[in-house]
């Protein structure tokens, strides 16, 4: 199925994030406009986003992680993640994986 999805794992624990909020957004022109907000799950994952019209263009993922290293108790050098990528195929899944810790992120096109 076409679409976008993501999940997060913290390297650190190699454990799941839950509960992190991720932001989709499309660029319109010269702007971003937010297209759906979700909390991950229990297994860190979003497993779709809702997307009225899935088009060709340019996407950002934004993942506020500090609300998720502060209920941990622990310091991060990031408090938040943007991922940007683009959408050439719309036939096409699109899985935005991110790995986590205090001090550094990953990630890659999943599958």
């Amino acid at each position: 199925m076409a679409g976008i999805s993501t999940h997060i794992l913290n390297a650190s624990l190699g454990q799941p994030a839950q509960k992190v909020l991720v932001k989709l957004l499309q660029q319109v022109d010269q702007d971003y406009i937010l297209l759906d907000q979700q909390f991950t799950d229990a297994d860190g994952r979003i497993k779709t986003f809702n997307i009225e019209i899935f088009v060709q263009g340019n996407y950002q993922l934004i993942f506020e992680v500090a609300a998720y290293f502060q209920a941990l108790n622990t310091e991060t050098f990031y408090p938040r993640v943007w991922i940007d990528f683009k959408v050439m195929d719309i036939q096409q899944h699109y899985h935005v994986p991110l790995l986590i810790s205090p001090f550094s992120y990953s990630t890659y096109r999943g599958s």
